[in-house]
């Protein structure tokens, strides 16, 4: 399915738990008050996943985005996100704890290895629970395709948006541990569309299989891609020839962050 959206749209990458260089983005974007209130009346605002994990605020975070996903639609407006591998280890974590498949450590450990943090896992409600779960993997709006990693692992999910997000969506009402274990590990890869040799013609084969004219995606830093310093990082990667973007400012690395805004009036984008 495809989302039309008129008004300008705002998208911001991979948070990691860091609520107050969340909140400062939102308000030097306008989008928030003092009060940390939606103040952006009918603009669109995505998140590209990752929310947890890395950083100490993992679940201030999930409340502040799902309160201003009410707000936002009250006002007219629009907050949505999308699920990052960090809320599926998460998911499985509380799931399945020391559970293992044979694959490897269990989900636990895995999850705590990769920058799980206990005072969030001990503060999940089933509200948050509830919501991470049905959060879809991949989203059409207008000419854009969004997903969280620049992993090649959707094309085996599905052939359209919607078929990954029901893939998604079964597998993430299942206790099959051994799929969502599979799941995660494809998640976690990562470069699909940086291959020296391919990188450009596979993007433009997953952006004629899933629709839209350029791919926006976080989950590899921008640092580790461009080889520079986190706080260096202002502005979105664009690479593949123009068709991908990737947004994920690096904050758990030491990075600001940014949000980047898309139809900016005069015709281009650029961050807000």
């Amino acid at each position: 399915m495809q989302i039309p959206s008129p008004q300008p749209i705002y998208i911001i990458g991979d948070v990691h738990g860091h609520l107050k260089k969340l909140v400062k983005l939102l308000q030097d974007a306008q989008l928030i008050d003092a009060e940390h209130s939606w103040k952006a009346g009918t603009a669109t605002l995505w998140f590209i996943g990752d929310f947890v994990d890395r950083g100490p605020d993992g679940i201030a975070v999930l409340d502040l985005v799902m309160r201003l996903q009410a707000e936002a639609t009250a006002a007219g407006g629009s907050v949505s996100s999308l699920l990052g591998n960090h809320e599926m280890m998460l998911l499985a974590a509380y799931r399945f704890g020391r559970r293992s498949t044979g694959l490897g450590s269990n989900f636990l450990t895995r999850w705590k290895q990769n920058g799980g943090n206990r005072k969030d896992i001990a503060s999940l409600t089933s509200r948050h629970l509830d919501w991470m779960a049905h959060l879809p993997a991949m989203a059409l709006v207008d000419d854009y395709l969004f997903m969280h990693a620049d992993a090649p692992f959707y094309i085996k999910c599905g052939r359209t948006v919607d078929e990954v997000n029901v893939a998604f969506n079964k597998l993430l009402s299942r206790s099959d541990a051994l799929a969502w274990e599979e799941m995660l590990e494809d998640f976690a890869r990562r470069g699909a569309f940086t291959h020296a040799t391919n990188g450009e013609e596979f993007a433009r084969r997953f952006l004629s299989i899933f629709g839209g004219q350029q791919l926006i995606h976080g989950h590899t830093p921008i640092s580790s891609m461009l080889r520079c310093p986190p706080g260096k990082i202002d502005s979105p990667c664009i690479y593949a020839g123009g068709q991908c973007v990737n947004v994920d400012g690096g904050m758990f690395l030491g990075g600001r962050g940014f949000v980047y805004q898309l139809r900016v009036p005069g015709g281009s984008n650029a961050p807000a």
